[in-house]
């Protein structure tokens, strides 16, 4: 990557000609409150400034921050929640990302919701226990109101389909810090299938993928757990990703959704697909 095309970007963040232009998230960190906020403002995706008439500083008319940012020196992870209104119980962007070993760029988490939307307690038990989006704990009730509502596991609000918008920011973001790549881990089966649709490849999990969908075939051992015993495992799941991930979500694999690591390269589509021709 030509240096001029790196350095060029950072020219509204530094001022300064004795500054280090940072490559890893430790590395940002370890900056000024403000030029942290100037870095990591780049992971929200365009359209969400005009959705909701944010202005570019991300302060509400009355002068209030909307931009939560946890992300302090010495740490080589930061979590950001940006809300459309002050006070609003949930952000319309969270993420988490991280380092990896050798300092590539890694999503542990990026959630875009719609404020306006209902929202499902899936995240919480009645007594207010989180449930880690169903990892932990399961509010089984809320969510069977999800699924009827149309949501995918772990989610508590509907989307605002800006999935090629989160990834052109991740790309930016990446060749700002000087990578060809970003990785992410997708949290449920239907975030792994929307990822290889923005063109995402497999650095571990895609054997499992293509073991999932062979499954549900329809001689398939999970097609033939889908015995209409819980609303998540009815036959139809087969034929649908989210519903597919309802019901493994509810265990009819017998085994958790895990270990799958995948990656962008910058400009690139990886055309991997480990799903035949499914409806969402």
């Amino acid at each position: 990557m030509p240096d001029e095309t790196r350095s060029g970007k950072w020219s509204d963040i530094f001022t300064g000609a004795n500054n280090r232009i940072p490559s890893t998230v430790g590395e940002i960190n370890r900056l000024p409150g403000e030029t942290k906020r100037k870095i990591y403002t780049r992971l929200i995706p365009e359209p969400i400034y005009s959705l909701f008439s944010l202005s570019r500083n991300l302060f509400d008319e009355q002068g209030r921050d909307l931009l939560e940012l946890n992300c302090p020196a010495g740490a080589a992870i930061a979590e950001m929640s940006l809300f459309h209104e002050y006070g609003f119980p949930d952000p319309v962007v969270y993420g988490q990302i991280t380092d990896t070993l050798n300092g590539q760029i890694h999503v542990l988490l990026y959630i875009i919701n719609d404020p306006t939307s209902e929202r499902f307690a899936v995240d919480r038990l009645p007594d207010g226990t989180p449930t880690k989006f169903g990892v932990l704990y399961r509010n089984i009730p809320a969510e069977i109101e999800a699924l009827q509502a149309g949501l995918a596991p772990g989610q508590i609000r509907r989307g605002l389909r800006l999935m090629s918008n989160a990834v052109d920011a991740f790309e930016a973001f990446a060749r700002l810090l000087g990578h060809d790549r970003f990785f992410s881990e997708p949290l449920f089966y239907h975030n792994a299938v929307i990822l290889e649709r923005a063109g995402f490849a497999y650095l571990k999990g895609k054997r499992l993928m293509e073991e999932i969908d062979r499954g549900f075939q329809p001689d398939g051992v999970l097609s033939q757990r889908l015995d209409g015993s819980t609303p998540f495992r009815q036959p139809e799941a087969a034929e649908s990703i989210r519903l597919r991930s309802w019901a493994l979500h509810d265990g009819l694999a017998e085994r958790f959704f895990n270990d799958v690591t995948m990656y962008k390269v910058v400009g690139k589509t990886a055309n991997i697909q480990t799903t035949t021709h499914l409806s969402w």
